[in-house]
């Protein structure tokens, strides 16, 4: 089953997207927009163009687990795009996802506007393989 993750920004959301096993995730794009209908409008295109069987939203916990402002828009943004596309949505803790990306592009020494283009990419992937890890077998 393709699973397609999304880091869901005000500015710029990433989309990863795991092999058809299920197994390993990859980064696909990042869609920069600030409109959050235009967002959930191109999220549900990559859905569609990638074939995507679900979705995985981060939801981006507080560090002592609780659910700020950030979070409730994810919840929003996933329910809307389960609406859209029909797919099943699930919501995925992101905590340190783009801390956790932001350290491998410093050992990769990826900098600048480079490295601005990909992060969001590479944290949905993050959440993404994480999720995977976690359901792995289920």
């Amino acid at each position: 089953m393709k699973v397609m993750a999304v880091d869901y920004g005000d500015a710029r959301t990433g989309i990863a997207l795991s092999d058809p096993s299920g197994f390993l995730a990859s980064p696909v794009c990042v869609i920069h927009e600030t409109d959050e209908k235009r967002i959930l409008s191109k999220t549900a295109e990559q859905v569609k163009n990638l074939c995507a069987e679900r979705v995985v939203v981060g939801l981006p916990k507080n560090m002592n687990g609780t659910l700020g402002p950030r979070a409730e828009k994810a919840q929003v943004f996933a329910e809307a795009l389960q609406e859209i596309c029909g797919v099943q949505v699930d919501l995925f803790d992101e905590r340190r996802t783009t801390i956790a990306a932001q350290v491998y592009f410093n050992a990769t020494n990826v900098r600048g506007k480079k490295r601005k283009e990909k992060i969001d990419a590479a944290a949905a992937m993050i959440i993404l393989q994480d999720y995977l890890d976690a359901h792995q077998g289920k």
